[in-house]
C-alpha cells in the first residue's frame, strides 16, 4: 500500500515536472500560437475520425485542406498593419490579396538594393540597369521594342533612353527603313559599366532569395516563371487597359482555379 501512494506521489511529481518543462519550453517558443493550432487541428482531426489515431500522413491531407477554408485570424504574420479595422484586415488576408501584397513589398525590396548597388554609377533607377541589360543582349533594338522589353510606359521609357544616351551608355541613330523611328544599341562604355555592376546585382539577388533552400529556390522559380509566362502573355496582347479590363481578367481566372 505505502508502495502504491509512494509510486503515485512519484508519477503525480513526475507529471507536474513534465508539464513544468512543456511550460518552459512553449514559453520560449515565438511560434506558440502556431503550435496551440496545431494542437487543436490534431483534435479535430482526431474528432472527425471518431477517436481513431491519425498518422502524419493523415494531417497533412487534412491540414492541406484546412488551409484552403478562410481563416478565422491570419494577421499576426504581417508586422505592419494595426488591428483597428477588421473588414479591411480580412480583405487584406485573402489568399490572392496578401499574394499580391508580398509581390509588391518584395518589389520594393529589390529596388532598394539594387538602387544600393548602382550608387556611383551614371545608372539612376533599377529600370536604368534592366535597360541597358537587355540592350546588351541584343545587337540593337528600336526604342519602342526596349521600352516594352523594358515593361515601362512610353513617357517614363523614353526618359531612361534619354538619361542612358546622355551618358554616353547607348547610341541612337535614324532607322533607314522606318524614318518616324529611331534604333538605339549599347557602346563599349555602357558594356564595361555593365560588368563592373554585376558583381553587385550578383549580391542583389543572392539577398532577395533569403535562406531559401536549394529546392525551394528551384520551387520559386518555377512558379515565379509560370506568372511571368501568365503576366507577359496579358501585356503583350495588351488585354488589360481599364477597371472593366481586370474585372474581366480575374473572372476568367477565377473560373480556372
Amino acid at each position: 500500500m505505502q508502495h502504491s501512494k509512494t509510486k503515485t506521489r512519484n508519477s503525480v511529481k513526475g507529471t507536474k515536472f513534465e508539464n513544468c518543462l512543456a511550460a518552459q519550453f512553449y514559453k520560449n517558443m515565438k511560434s506558440y500560437q502556431l503550435i496551440h493550432q496545431l494542437i487543436d487541428l490534431v483534435a479535430e482531426l482526431e474528432k472527425e475520425n471518431q477517436g481513431r489515431e491519425a498518422s502524419l500522413q493523415d494531417f497533412t491531407g487534412f491540414l492541406l485542406n484546412k488551409v484552403g477554408e478562410p481563416a478565422d485570424n491570419n494577421h499576426s504574420t504581417e508586422v505592419r498593419f494595426g488591428d483597428n479595422d477588421s473588414t479591411a484586415l480580412n480583405i487584406a488576408y485573402q489568399l490572392d490579396n496578401n499574394i499580391g501584397r508580398l509581390f509588391v513589398f518584395m518589389s520594393r525590396y529589390a529596388k532598394s538594393y539594387i538602387k544600393k548597388a548602382l550608387e556611383g554609377t551614371p545608372l539612376q533607377t533599377a529600370e536604368d540597369f534592366t535597360a541597358l541589360a537587355i540592350l546588351l543582349t541584343h545587337q540593337f533594338l528600336s526604342k519602342s521594342e526596349l521600352i516594352s522589353h523594358n515593361l515601362q510606359e512610353k513617357a517614363s521609357g523614353t526618359e531612361v533612353i534619354r538619361r542612358l544616351v546622355a551618358s554616353g551608355l547607348v547610341k541612337q541613330w535614324d532607322d533607314e527603313k522606318d524614318k518616324r523611328s529611331k534604333l538605339i544599341a549599347i557602346t563599349e562604355k555602357g558594356r564595361s559599366l555593365l560588368f563592373e555592376i554585376f558583381e553587385h546585382t550578383s549580391y542583389v539577388g543572392t539577398i532577395i532569395t533569403g535562406k531559401l533552400t536549394l529546392a525551394e529556390k528551384l520551387t520559386l522559380q518555377y512558379l515565379l516563371q509560370k506568372l511571368e509566362n501568365f503576366h507577359l502573355e496579358h501585356y503583350q496582347r495588351k488585354t488589360i487597359i481599364n477597371k472593366e479590363d481586370l474585372k474581366k481578367v480575374a473572372a476568367e481566372v477565377g473560373a480556372i482555379s
